[in-house]
């Protein structure tokens, strides 16, 4: 019921039992004699109509028609199997960000050019070199088939 502060060189004491919120997005097995103390609440990754909300919180008065291409890319993306790690949607914001301070349009998104299959500025996207060899890979494939981009 209490921590100690060691910046401020402090103890906080609680005066009521507090309630302790931890989200963990499967990145760590936590301690079976940990999880044994908790409540665990999942929640499903957001589908594309939440997204949409969550994105016009974000950005508000962003062009929908890149946000609908951003989109399918992200959600074409998450579908690839074998990524280590698909893309969240703290990694989506980000990316957009990213789209409207480059002025990428949605036409940039909707390129078919199969020299061009991997996402504009995809490293706001994946986040390991593993992932990154990954698309590669697959835009590799894509452009020997004639395909259009990897996930779809």
């Amino acid at each position: 019921m209490e921590f100690y502060v060691y910046e401020t060189n402090e103890t906080i004491k609680a005066e009521i039992r507090p309630i302790v919120i931890i989200t963990s997005n499967n990145e760590k097995e936590l301690p079976d004699a940990f999880l044994r103390r908790c409540f665990f609440h999942y929640i499903r990754f957001p589908e594309v109509e939440t997204m949409n909300e969550i994105v016009d919180v974000h950005f508000p008065g962003i062009k929908k028609k890149l946000v609908a291409e951003a989109l399918r890319i992200f959600y074409d993306m998450r579908k690839v199997p074998g990524l280590k790690k698909k893309p969240s949607t703290s990694e989506l914001l980000d990316w957009l960000k990213l789209l409207m301070v480059e002025d990428i349009g949605e036409e940039v998104l909707k390129e078919k050019d199969p020299t061009k299959l991997i996402p504009p500025l995809h490293g706001a996207l994946l986040k390991n070199e593993q992932d990154v060899h990954l698309f590669e890979r697959l835009a590799f494939l894509a452009r020997r088939e004639g395909a259009t981009r990897p996930g779809q």
